[in-house]
This record gives C-alpha cells, structure tokens and sequence, in this order.
C-alpha cells in the first residue's frame, strides 16, 4: 500500500484510463531499457476517492472524489492499481454530477484539447461560454479522444465546430460529441467542402497528423491562422512552403502535455472542471465517444486494445 508524502495525496482508484502513451511509454521502455524505476505501474489518469493525505495537504480532501491526471509522468505509481499516490494538484475535485467512468476519460486527452484550444492567434485565455464565439475551428480526428474533447470543449466555448472524419460512422459520432459539421478527410473535395462551410477559412485546427495534413491546413486555414499539432506520425518530418505560411501570417503550435508549465496544467484543470460541471463533457456512445470496460486483470489486453485503434475510450474498472 502506497503512502503519500508531503504534499500529496492517495487516491483509492475507482476507474483507470488508458491512453495511447501508456503502451508506447511500455514499449520504448523496454525496447531501450530506460524505464525510470525497477518496476512502473503504468497509466497517467483515472478517477476515485482521496482516501489519505500527506504532510501540509487539508485533511477535509479526505473522502474527495476526484478525477487524476499525470499520475504515471516519472512516477512509479500510475493509476492501474487499486490505489496511486499523486501531487494533491493533480487530483482534481470531481463534480457531483460527474461519474468516475467519465472523470477517468478526462486526464491527458483534454488538457491537450484544452491547450489546442487556446492556441489560436489573438484567442482568449481562457475557455467557457463564449470564449471562442465567432471562431471556426477545425478539429482532425473528431472521433478519437483528444478530438472528442476538442469539440466538446470548442462547442461549449462557443466555437462552430467542423470535424474531419473517415466515414459515417465517426461523422454521427463527432455530431453526437457537438461538431456542426463534419467532413470526410479522404475525399477528393476536403478542401473545397471546408471552404464552403467556411468560405473565409478557419481561425484553428486541432491537429492530430500534421505531416500528413498540412496540404490542407495551407488551404482552409484563415489569414492569422493556427494549427496546434499533439500527435506525431512517428519520425516523420514536417516541410511546408514558408512563403505561403509567412505571407498569411500562419501560427504553428505544437502542444505536449508533459512538457507543458505546471500554470498551463492547472489552468487547463480549472477549465475541464467547469466545463464537466456545466454538462459539457460527456462519454459513451450517445456522447461520441464509445466505452471499451476491462477488469484489472485485464490490464493489458486494455493497453492491446488502444494500440490496435479500437474506436472510443479504454478504461480499466477497478474499485
């Protein structure tokens, strides 16, 4: 049983999310020998109740539910276990109308929407209603995690959405998470059916596969437009026509979210809150965003099931 230290908190885990960084942190770990620790339980978020607190954190947090983030980020104790020890910063008080499933789904997918989010030129600094009103953001892959998050979190914030999809079926889910629009990204038209939607183009793209995209940003992104880019595709190398880009006066942002400032984390924290609260952030299948259950045991098969491209949200029920 783990025991927090200063400063931090336990956290009896009730459900664990998995991400795409929890399998990859695994293999590269591995394969060059560098895990930080002998032994590392993995994944960065999840949900449950503070059930101990460490030297100079209130003991009112006890009995707390909570939603976690970066539980695992060069720590030995992430949040695929029954209970985890993390900063009390980190363990982030959970709305009443919140349910564990949901909060476990939050964590690193929509600190990384949120700081996408506010990447735009002359944006605010902060997300909520009307924040992003008059803006039109494009959101590429509207149907994975950080996408789902995007939409929801740009709609709430009063952004017209447009989601770039595969086909019908992640078209009907990114409508169902809140996108007015969605087009299909392999189709021959994708740049003109984006133009017509925004004759004037986009203000932000929330980027996904930028290497593989930015043929596109190029043409629907808007005078002072920005692409903020969280994903990678492996090594690939990111080359554009620099005229284009500086004669328009385009923004490019590349967001990571443990490399982000400790100020930006929990500013994004605050965000995600109150958005859950206002009803913004919803999971399943109704809400764009299906749910795939594994048991504890089952751990890995979990972490299979999120490399192979499953479709939605893993999580890993424990308490």
């Amino acid at each position: 049983m783990p025991e927090p230290g200063p400063g931090e908190v336990r956290v009896r885990v009730a459900v664990s999310g998995v991400n795409h960084s929890d399998w990859k942190g695994r293999q590269f770990g591995h394969r060059n020998g560098t895990l930080m620790f002998p032994e590392v339980i993995p994944h960065n978020d999840g949900s449950g109740v503070i059930d101990a607190v460490g030297a100079g954190v209130d003991r009112e947090r006890i009995g707390q539910r909570v939603w976690v983030w970066e539980a695992a980020y060069k720590r030995p104790h992430g949040t695929a276990a029954e209970c985890a020890v993390v900063p009390s910063r980190q363990a982030v008080p959970l709305p009443a109308n919140i349910s564990f499933e949901t909060g476990a789904c939050f964590g690193l997918p929509a600190v990384a929407a949120q700081r996408c989010l506010l990447a735009g030129q002359k944006g605010p600094d902060r997300l909520g209603s009307g924040a992003l009103s008059g803006r039109t953001v494009l959101v590429a892959g509207g149907a994975g995690a950080v996408g789902h998050t995007a939409i929801q979190l740009g709609a709430w914030s009063g952004a017209t959405v447009i989601a770039t999809v595969s086909g019908p079926k992640k078209a009907e889910l990114a409508r169902r998470a809140g996108a007015a629009h969605t087009v299909e990204y392999r189709s021959e038209t994708a740049e003109s059916d984006i133009r017509a939607i925004a004759p004037q183009g986009v203000d932000l793209i929330v980027e996904v596969a930028a290497t593989e995209n930015i043929a596109t940003h190029l043409e629907v992104l808007a005078p002072n437009g920005t692409v903020a880019a969280y994903g990678t595709e492996g090594d690939s190398v990111l080359a554009f026509p620099t005229k284009k880009a500086i004669g328009r006066n385009l923004r490019f942002q590349f967001v990571l979210v443990m490399t982000l400032s400790a100020a930006d984390k929990d500013l994004a924290s605050a965000d995600i809150t109150r958005a859950a609260a206002d009803g913004a952030l919803a999971v399943g299948e109704e809400a764009g965003l299906p749910i795939h259950r594994f048991p504890l045991q089952r751990t890995g098969e979990a972490q299979d099931a999120v490399q192979a491209g499953i479709l939605g949200k893993v999580v890993v029920e424990i308490g």
